[in-house]
């Protein structure tokens, strides 16, 4: 799969991109942005760095936040969907992780957390263990896994 491959399935049916980030900084948005055309089909892109971004600019709510941490499924999903919520798109995808140097013993780096909304649809949320393979491999792993997932989205 290629972006182009993303962008044209995406624009055959008639379906316009959010991105949610917040580890990878715009990356995914970037990568599809690349492709001359990509304004057909990418609607904006959100770079939620902080807990703050996430809550004022996707909805994300402070319990979700306290309860969870930025860096798990229920955050991805809420950054997802707020991300629908927020534009006029009909797909969008969120990443929020680790991508280090650093962690912890219960969010390790390398940890990413993905969610893929699409209107009337449930929001899938998966979490991917990279593995510390340093700051930019694991944001790389991370976009790539991202623009997967938007393909799967428009199966």
């Amino acid at each position: 799969m290629t972006v182009t491959d993303l962008l044209d399935r995406a624009k055959a049916q008639g379906v316009m991109i959010a991105t949610a980030e917040s580890c990878t900084g715009g990356m995914v948005a970037a990568a599809l942005t690349d492709i001359p055309g990509s304004s057909a089909v990418v609607e904006r892109g959100f770079v939620t760095y902080t807990n703050t971004a996430k809550q004022e600019m996707l909805g994300v709510r402070s319990d979700t936040l306290a309860a969870h941490g930025a860096v798990s499924e229920e955050v991805a999903q809420e950054m997802a969907e707020g991300a629908l919520g927020h534009s006029a798109a009909q797909l969008a995808v969120s990443v929020t992780g680790i991508a280090g140097p650093g962690g912890s013993e219960f969010k390790p780096e390398g940890r990413v957390c993905f969610g893929l909304a699409a209107k009337g649809q449930p929001t899938q949320t998966e979490t991917v263990e990279f593995g510390a393979l340093g700051r930019d491999n694991v944001r790389k792993a991370a976009r790539d896994h991202a623009l997967q997932m938007l393909m799967n989205g428009l199966s």
